[in-house]
């Protein structure tokens, strides 16, 4: 038997990268998963390249409206979920000096808000327990380079 057989799993960025990999590791160990990204034909990709057992939500983690869409889409066909991998980041250059507040915003909307209301607004189902991860991220050691916003 599979590790993730009969396992509902919800990942946030799943259309590229990490949250891709994951996606497609998790259906070959049995899981079924909703993959989330803001640009329909990425998703569009991911779901042709996983192949089975995924359905993908297109919006944007920084938008309520979107995050309650998903998570109604996950609670009609699934009824819950076992895992949640809050997974969904951007990074864009911006020296220290040049930062705008629109690149600000538009950096800890996503990886900030997005991340926290993720995890807050999922659905409580009533289940014991599931898991719940997210990747960190590291451009903080980078701020020489441009990634002095995170």
């Amino acid at each position: 038997m599979n590790k993730l057989e009969g396992k509902v799993a919800v990942i946030t960025g799943g259309n590229s990268g990490i949250g891709l990999a994951t996606a497609q590791r998790f259906v070959a160990e049995g899981a079924y998963v909703f993959i989330t990204g803001r640009r329909q034909g990425e998703l569009d990709a991911a779901v042709k390249q996983i192949g089975k057992s995924v359905t993908a939500a297109q919006g944007d983690v920084s938008n309520l409206a979107d995050l309650d869409r998903l998570y109604a889409t996950v609670k009609q066909q699934k009824r819950h979920i076992d895992i949640l991998f809050a997974n969904a980041g951007t990074g864009e250059f911006s020296p220290l000096g040049a930062i705008t507040e629109e690149h600000f915003d538009k950096i800890f909307n996503a990886n900030v808000r997005g991340l926290l209301f993720t995890v807050q607004n999922q659905p409580r189902t009533g289940r014991k327990w599931s898991i719940w991860f997210w990747t960190a991220s590291v451009p903080s050691f980078f701020v020489g380079l441009g990634w002095a916003t995170y």
